[in-house]
């Protein structure tokens, strides 16, 4: 069993949880996510890993209330146990000093680029954090990714905190403005297409993390199947990372609208 040691709400329905999980916090890397199930017949739900500690062998899950399953996850209190963590499982992040790096994430996108911000800065990038979400109170992870970026731009889209406007216009300002190497971007679908879209008008290398397609984790089921470049990949198993410019994302948000 999987204990909970730690427990925030960080809006109405977005939750961080800290669980015990010591061999997944010593091996886990940037882009990794794990699947955890709540009781014998509950729902196999994969979620990136936010952040680790290994000294106290604890994972960070950051989880949004989308479903039956969610709920029950959501409902756990410090004690509490999930029944199976099972993990870590994907594609690791490639980390490399490439320069400056933009760091651009929505709602609880935010969660699976913090480990992200965090190892591009280690690795010697200057890096700039874009956090966007509809109003302040949707802006998740501010304080823990503001010491690991030389500059935080956050974006509302009813201007409630942070300049009013989508997360193009915080992006599109910065490479306006200075030489940017390397794009990344996690979030809903069609933010990561326009973000997608702008990059590739200033030649910019853009990776994008699909995680929120991923249904079994396994490469089982075969629900994530995305095309990149012109060929069949599938998000748990060759990603959940890809080059944003090689997605098609009008194909995986028609498929996404299927789990509605």
């Amino acid at each position: 069993m999987f204990k909970i040691t730690d427990k925030e709400r960080f809006s109405e329905h977005v939750v961080k949880l800290v669980v015990e999980a010591p061999m997944i916090a010593h091996s886990r890397r940037p882009g990794h996510f794990v699947i955890v199930r709540v009781g014998n017949g509950g729902e196999r739900i994969p979620l990136t890993i936010a952040d680790a500690d290994t000294c106290a062998g604890t994972i960070t899950l950051v989880v949004q209330e989308v479903g039956v399953s969610t709920r029950k996850i959501c409902a756990l209190e410090p004690g509490d146990c999930f029944t199976d963590v099972v993990g870590p499982l994907g594609q690791a992040t490639h980390i490399a000093n490439v320069g400056t790096v933009v760091c651009c994430g929505g709602g609880v996108g935010v969660a699976p680029l913090l480990p992200i911000i965090k190892a591009m800065k280690q690795a010697g990038n200057k890096v700039i954090t874009v956090l966007a979400a509809r109003t302040k109170d949707l802006i998740i992870l501010e304080d823990q990714v503001r010491p690991y970026s030389d500059e935080v731009v956050i974006m509302t889209d009813d201007g409630s905190y942070g300049r009013k406007g989508l997360v193009t216009e915080g992006v599109e300002d910065v490479i306006r403005r200075e030489k940017v190497d390397l794009v990344v971007t996690i979030g809903p679908a069609v933010m990561m297409k326009f973000v997608a879209l702008l990059t590739k008008k200033y030649e910019v290398p853009t990776m994008c993390s699909l995680n929120t397609i991923m249904v079994d984790g396994t490469g089982m089921c075969g629900a994530c199947r995305v095309t990149v470049g012109g060929k069949t990949r599938f998000v748990c198993i060759d990603g959940p990372e890809f080059d944003a410019h090689q997605v098609d994302f009008d194909e995986m948000m028609m498929r996404l609208r299927s789990y509605n």
